[in-house]
């Protein structure tokens, strides 16, 4: 019994191992610097009204810049912070947004994040959002493999 039990647990080490390796982060460039500039435009015309100019929230508005807003979302993937976003705001139409828009305003919430921008846009489809995750603080990456 105890055997099966420590391979179980061993393998399940494993899998979530190779999983992590195959996932990435914000950290690797995951929107370019054109499409945050495009967020920008879309997050002042959509967005800044509560969250302010400068991202810090407002009286009824959480900021989305800083340890706050990005303790609330480490561990998450940009699909979840993405899917709040599209099914939340802008508030009283929610949804009226176009997945490209709000793929843009993403990427912009990241740039203004201090995340590298990457040469390959942030994509819109779910399944690739989910595969990469908020993390607040760089990894450290080994280059042993």
């Amino acid at each position: 019994m105890k055997v099966t039990i420590a391979a179980v647990a061993i393998a399940a080490s494993y899998c979530i191992l190779r999983a992590q390796e195959g996932s990435r982060t914000v950290w690797d460039g995951v929107f370019t610097e054109a499409q945050a500039r495009r967020g920008q435009e879309h997050y002042n015309q959509h967005c800044a009204a509560c969250h302010g100019d400068t991202l810090t929230g407002g009286d009824m508005s959480p900021a989305l810049v800083g340890g706050q807003f990005l303790s609330n979302w480490n561990g998450l993937t940009l699909d979840d912070l993405f899917e709040r976003n599209r099914k939340t705001m802008p508030p009283g139409r929610p949804g009226r947004l176009s997945r490209e828009v709000n793929a843009d305003i993403l990427a912009f919430l990241l740039s203004a994040n201090e995340f590298p921008a990457g040469r390959t846009e942030l994509t819109q489809d779910a399944k690739h959002l989910k595969q990469i995750r908020i993390e607040a603080t760089r990894p450290v990456r080994s280059d042993k493999q």
